[in-house]
């Protein structure tokens, strides 16, 4: 277990870097993904599934497609729609799945093993999530989705025609 942690922790460090690194907003957006699985894979590996599956539902899944609206909206053009085409190319995918494989065989195993010994010590079940974010994280919390919330209003006017 204690591998895979690192395996998975040396993935989402990499991935990182190569979002912040990558001058494409699409590659770097499927380099974001590939980090916010990895996240998710060291979340599984403490003990704490219900926070992996909260990872790849919420981060993974509607944030990033929000992302991927953002920069969409930003892309207005002609000439970027052969720009996009340029983008579906495989060569796009092949880093960010070679991450992703990376994730998938360890977690393959450990979900298949039977070898569930969490690396932090106990469990973390979804009451103890939510007990930790309408509890001392509350602030915390509604200060994230206002911050969030901002940056969506900023894109859209960024994104707005004059």
């Amino acid at each position: 277990m204690l591998i895979a942690f690192y395996l998975f922790g040396f993935v989402a460090v990499l991935s990182t870097i190569l979002v912040i690194v990558n001058p494409n907003p699409v590659h770097g957006l499927m380099y974001l993904v590939a980090s916010l699985l990895a996240v998710a894979c060291v979340f599984y590996t403490l003990g704490a599934p219900f926070a992996a599956a909260l990872e790849v539902i919420v981060y993974a899944g509607a944030i990033m497609v929000l992302f991927v609206f953002v920069v969409m909206m930003l892309n207005v053009g002609e000439v970027i729609t052969q720009i996009e085409q340029s983008w579906l190319k495989p060569s796009v995918w092949v880093g960010p799945g070679i991450l992703c494989a990376l994730l998938l065989f360890p977690l393959m195993r450990l979900m298949l093993g039977g070898e569930m010994t969490p690396a932090g010590g106990t469990e973390v079940g979804p009451k103890a999530v939510g007990v930790s974010l309408y509890g001392p994280y509350l602030l915390a919390v509604e200060l994230a989705s206002m911050m969030l919330t901002a940056g969506l209003v900023a894109a859209y006017h960024l994104g707005k025609q004059d």
